[in-house]
């Protein structure tokens, strides 16, 4: 089962490729910048999505790949020319026979040429007759045939001891043959292959074996054609023709006429069958597409199929029929075949396809424009008796590629009960206990203990995971009844599993891809996003497991950042905030990995995340910020302002626990006024995303000071007021428009001048002479919405402040007013 595992999309069955994924995570989420601090726009969204599917996308100038099948058509379409020709030269020797010799010059004819005219048309009445049907049965037994045919000078070569012991094989286990077959597909219908004509000596009569004894009484009348002919031509011997016998004048040239005929048609038949095993026996035609088409041994059958049907269509109509064919169309009908073999074959076929390289963006894109075969694919997911379950493999395979592509990710959710039957792979035997409509489908499964669950599940997160790329289908997702609570269950992890030495990369694997949808759920944005938020933290297990991750999974940091950044999206949510913060132990085991000494360079960006994630509980939420202070950490965020790898969010989670935990706890925040020499250094010597969270902090921190006690701080970090004052006025006329990357920055320095101000009246002047009220006059000009929101959801902003910039401009302007 581990081989089924590397086909998607760099999710490898390895352990050790978790270091280079969480790289590549990081340089998406923490090297760009992209915060729930700060808006995305549309075009990293996008830019973001389309990084799943990039590797799938073939360039457009990238050159077609030559289709393999393109030499059976056109090897086809020769032997049909060959075949033609030969039947055509046939019609008009017979022709010629009945009309004009046996016909004009039947009682004239020597007694010898009679029989020998009469012999070859019976003779080849015979091979055109075991001709027009020797492809009908020769199709009908494709499933079993190995050499008659396609091989069949080999079948000639063979000993007859090695003939009689297939005779005897086969006599033996026909009935054993039946059965396996009706045990592994049940049908109520007669397999075409295995139907016995005769009721004894049904090995004989099997109609796989028709085609061979078809295919070789041609060659015998195709000989015995040539010898005879050849043998007329030769002798020249029609008998004597009696001077003024008008009657026997034009026999010699009719009959002459006749055997050439035949001797050419038989001729052309034998080409065609030599042309046939040159190709196919000795060139080895057959094998080398299936070695090109990548399908393996076992998919000689489907290329014997596809050559047989191409054939059939060239010699039935136009020569050019088969040139139409193409092994992807092909399959496609099969696809949509009654026969399970027919399913099977089909099945195989476009999976190979779909996950080769060379054929992937050609197939997939033939799949998507055929909704049909899109449902039926769906529609196979249902199937999960035990003896199809390659075919239900295949289908899930094939729609994991498929939904990586985003319009046809649409239209695999647009189908209904594509959701349902998705979920259905999401199966497992620890599940909760089914519904009453689900205990059949289980019983079906467990009573199989080599049914490949864990592929089905991988298969389905996937597919899951690709479609939700897509705002609507994450809607979509949630919607389906019963289908959270299983991805739900799937991020479980024991502590057993997590730091166990001898762990299989697929129990890895299943967790990973959980928790990848339920983040890309979480981030949703809109009204989907919040009602997906509700409904994954009401899930009394999504705490719990995440829990789990974080405190045990130490030798998994991509898990771990996964988990992170769930509850970082699902903070922004009041009811998910107060249900994380009183999951016992989650903020604890935050802290933990957030102050973990000697963090190894592939684990740093788990370090950020759960920062970011501390910072996100602590906004709003007066219960988490008591929780926060009671485990003492104020001290050790303080320290941590200096580390350059937590300074940012060591100081969002301060400026929160400083806004948000109430004057009851202004004893204990006290000791943040020990941090101020460092934010305010950072401040005159920083930029950007640190200079703002600095200037952020530090109106909150000084508000625990008293003005004696903050001209002391400015003294020992060698700053006067007059620069500090200085460098707010420069920060607000640098950021006239704030970018994104920082896009409170004017409101901090407004709030950081404002307290100055209110700190000391000299400051007011000191503002004044800068030029204060002509920037805040711009201030005003520029403000836009975005100032407004402490956190985003993609372009949508939440947790509005609480005064807007334009009350804080006006409470500046009152303060110098007041001078």
């Amino acid at each position: 089962m581990d081989h089924r595992l590397s086909l998607e999309e760099g999710d490898g069955g390895s352990i050790h490729l978790q270091v280079g994924q969480l790289q590549r995570l990081s340089e998406t989420y923490s090297n760009t910048g992209i915060t729930m601090f700060e808006p995305r726009g549309l075009s990293s969204i996008e830019k973001r999505e389309s990084t799943t599917t990039a590797n799938s996308v073939s360039p457009s100038c990238s050159l077609a790949v030559r289709a393999p099948e393109k030499k059976l058509t056109l090897f086809a379409l020769r032997l049909a020319v060959l075949e033609k020709a030969a039947t055509g030269l046939g019609t008009l020797g017979f022709i010629w026979a009945t009309v004009v010799l046996l016909g004009g010059f039947a009682i004239t004819l020597d007694k010898t040429d009679f029989w020998f005219i009469t012999i070859i048309l019976l003779i080849e009445g015979t091979r055109i007759f075991s001709r027009s049907h020797e492809v009908e049965w020769q199709h009908q037994a494709t499933w079993s045939i190995t050499d008659a045919g396609v091989n069949s000078f080999k079948m000639l070569r063979s000993s007859s001891k090695l003939f009689l012991e297939t005779v005897k094989k086969h006599s033996q286990h026909w009935r054993g043959t039946r059965e396996t077959k009706c045990e592994r597909a049940p049908t109520r219908t007669w397999i075409s292959s295995d139907v016995p004509f005769l009721p004894y000596a049904k090995w004989v009569f099997l109609s796989r074996h028709v085609s061979k004894l078809l295919y070789w009484l041609q060659l015998l009348s195709a000989t015995a054609c040539v010898v005879l002919s050849s043998v007329k031509l030769i002798k020249h011997d029609y008998g004597e023709v009696a001077k003024g016998d008008t009657d026997k004048r034009n026999r010699q040239s009719a009959l002459n006429i006749f055997y050439a005929l035949a001797l050419a048609e038989a001729l052309l038949f034998l080409m065609e069958k030599v042309y046939w095993e040159w190709k196919v026996s000795y060139c080895k035609m057959l094998e080398k597409v299936n070695d090109e088409c990548e399908l393996g041994p076992s998919g000689m059958v489907s290329i014997r199929r596809f050559f047989y049907d191409a054939y059939q269509r060239c010699v039935d109509g136009s020569i050019f029929d088969g040139l139409k064919m193409d092994m992807v169309s092909f399959s496609m009908d099969l696809l949509a075949s009654n026969s399970p073999d027919e399913q099977l074959i089909g099945a195989r076929i476009l999976r190979q396809f779909a996950i080769s390289k060379r054929f992937s963006d050609d197939t997939l894109q033939k799949i998507g424009i055929a909704i049909s075969v899109v449902e039926r694919l769906v529609e196979m997911l249902n199937w999960t008796d035990h003896k199809e379950e390659e075919i239900r493999r295949s289908a899930a395979e094939i729609l994991s590629k498929l939904a990586g592509k985003k319009q046809n990710s649409l239209r695999i959710a647009g189908i209904p009960g594509a959701m349902e039957s998705i979920s259905s792979l999401l199966q497992t035997n620890r599940n909760c206990i089914p519904a009453a409509d689900e205990i059949g489908e289980k019983k079906l499964m467990f009573d199989h203990p080599h049914y490949g669950f864990w592929t089905f599940n991988h298969l389905g997160l996937l597919i899951l995971k690709k479609l939700a790329h897509n705002h609507d289908n994450c809607g979509k997702i949630g919607n389906t009844r019963g289908l959270l609570p299983k991805i739900i269950d799937f991020t479980h992890a024991e502590e057993r599993l997590l730091k166990s030495e001898n762990i299989t990369p697929h129990q890895i694997l299943t967790v990973k891809r959980s928790l990848q949808l339920v983040k890309m759920l979480a981030c949703t944005t809109g009204t989907t996003g919040k009602h997906l938020r509700r409904e994954i933290s009401e899930i009394v297990f999504t705490m719990s497991n995440i829990r789990d991750i974080l405190r045990y999974g130490e030798k998994h940091p991509l898990l771990q950042k996964l988990s992170i950044e769930i509850l970082t999206s699902l903070a922004l949510e009041e009811d998910a905030t107060e249900r994380i913060g009183g999951t016992g132990g989650v903020l604890k085991e935050l802290f933990n990995i957030f102050f973990k000494q000697n963090t190894p360079e592939n684990q740093k960006h788990v370090t950020i995340a759960a920062g970011e994630a501390l910072a996100m509980l602590a906004l709003e939420s007066k219960n988490n910020c008591h929780r926060i202070l009671k485990l003492k950490v104020l001290e050790r965020l303080v320290e941590t302002l200096k580390v350059p790898l937590l300074r940012i969010n060591a100081a969002r989670i301060l400026r929160n626990l400083c806004n948000y935990s109430g004057s009851e706890c202004f004893n204990q925040l006290k000791l943040v006024t020990s941090a101020a020499p460092t934010i305010l250094q950072a401040i005159m010597s920083e930029e950007n995303k640190l200079q703002e969270v600095m200037v952020g902090v530090a109106a909150n921190v000084f508000k625990f000071m008293t003005s004696h006690e903050s001209s002391t701080v400015f003294e020992e970090s060698g700053i006067t007021e007059a620069e500090m004052a200085n460098k707010l006025i420069q920060i607000l006329k640098k950021y006239r428009y704030p970018p994104t990357k920082v896009p409170r920055i004017r409101r901090f320095a407004i709030e950081f001048a404002i307290w100055m101000m209110n700190d000391k009246a000299e400051n007011i002047g000191t503002f004044k002479d800068l030029g204060i009220e002509e920037v805040l006059e711009g201030v005003l000009e520029t403000t836009s919405e975005l100032e407004n929101f402490n956190v985003f959801s993609g372009t949508f902003g939440l947790n509005r402040h609480n005064m807007t910039i334009h009350s804080l401009v006006e409470t500046a302007f009152k303060l110098l007013e007041d001078r």
